[in-house]
């Protein structure tokens, strides 16, 4: 067979198929169409409709009389309370440690001071005036003068037995008598200073007379 024979006869053996093919899908879908229309007609003959009829309500009933004779009593009032809001607020807390009281001893109290002793004077300053004095001390002004007198003076006598003061008790008359009896005494008397009872030196005063008189 040649060749184009051959193709010839394959292209027609294709064409068939393929109008085989189309013709048996429309078979099949035909029938499947009837079928399901038969089966839906079918079921809705069968349904039966009906109609439900609702239950009437029942009769509503009069409200009972009131009762006879009852003085009307009027409701109790209603206490109206108000109300307070308040917020709390939370303050810290702040401790503080409390000082613990510092206790410190007492000090015995002192024992009472003795009494003072009495102490007396028990002995007076002494002293030698004589040969303190010389003709060289008479101031020159009063023997120009003729100046003479007596002088009293008193001393105070120092715990060391020094002379710390002189005043003059009763005058010579003359100054220049008066102030070399004072100069001299304080310059050149020593004494021995007096003495207490419990034997401490003490201050005294000594009371001392001078004669000045021209030869």
């Amino acid at each position: 067979m040649a060749y184009a024979q051959r193709r010839e006869l394959s292209g027609n053996r294709t064409l068939a198929i393929i109008v085989v093919a189309v013709i048996q899908f429309t078979l099949g879908y035909a029938i499947v169409t009837g079928l399901a229309y038969n089966v839906i007609k079918k079921a809705s003959e069968n349904l039966k409709t009906f109609d439900v009829e609702e239950a009437p309500p029942p009769p509503e009933q009069p409200p009972p009389p009131p009762p006879k004779n009852v003085p009307d009593v009027p409701p109790p009032p209603v206490a109206m309370r108000p109300i307070v809001q308040t917020q709390m607020t939370t303050a810290p807390i702040v401790t503080t440690p409390t000082p613990q009281p510092v206790i410190t001893p007492q000090a015995p109290p002192a024992p009472p001071a003795p009494p003072p002793a009495k102490v007396t004077k028990a002995q007076s300053a002494r002293g030698n005036l004589q040969g303190l004095f010389s003709g060289d001390d008479y101031p020159p002004d009063a023997m120009r003068n003729e100046e003479t007198g007596r002088t009293t003076v008193r001393l105070t006598i120092g715990e060391t037995g020094r002379v710390t003061g002189c005043s003059v008790i009763s005058s010579s008359g003359s100054r220049s008598l008066d102030n070399a009896t004072c100069r001299v005494l304080t310059s050149r008397a020593r004494f021995t200073p007096a003495k207490l009872s419990n034997g401490q030196a003490t201050t005294d005063t000594y009371t001392q007379t001078i004669v000045w008189q021209l030869q």
